[in-house]
């Protein structure tokens, strides 16, 4: 059972780390109006439900605040993805000894996305947060297990 969630939590690491590189990179070549643009069209075709209804003002203030932090929001996914991408491969090769390097740089970034999240009301950084606390949980626990001393019958 250890192994399987070990193996999800690789599988989850790399999927998020080559999303948040791949939207770095998508966010870098789309045109600051582009995205407002788009956030504009669904509101106006009532997508969404009311034009000054609460989920109307969520998206055209993510679309704006997006748009406006656009490099903060390129560099920061890069990053994290680069990073995540890097972590993932470490424990898909069974590297023991950084395990603990992972789960404090995963930290970092729980702790960050946390601040964060709080100072711009970003549901997003919460997921991303919550999903990193797991991994952290599932990483530590292998590392315990893994540095156990095996016992001879």
């Amino acid at each position: 059972m250890n192994r399987i969630l070990l193996r999800l939590a690789v599988l989850a690491k790399a999927l998020d780390g080559g999303l948040q590189v791949l939207a770095a990179l998508l966010l870098a070549a789309v045109p600051p109006a582009v995205i407002t643009g788009a956030a504009n069209a669904v509101i106006s075709r009532d997508l969404v439900g009311d034009h000054n209804g609460t989920l109307a003002h969520h998206l055209s203030r993510a679309a704006y605040s997006l748009a406006e932090g656009r490099t903060f929001a390129v560099v920061f996914l890069l990053a994290h993805g680069l990073v995540k991408l890097g972590i993932a491969w470490a424990l898909h090769r069974r590297m023991v000894a950084v395990y603990p390097a992972v789960c404090a740089a995963l930290s970092l970034f729980v702790g960050y996305e946390v601040v964060r999240g709080i100072r711009t009301g970003s549901v997003g950084l919460f997921a991303f947060a919550l999903l990193d606390t797991l991994v952290i949980a599932v990483i530590a626990r292998a590392y315990l297990r893994e540095r156990q001393p095996v016992q001879v019958p």
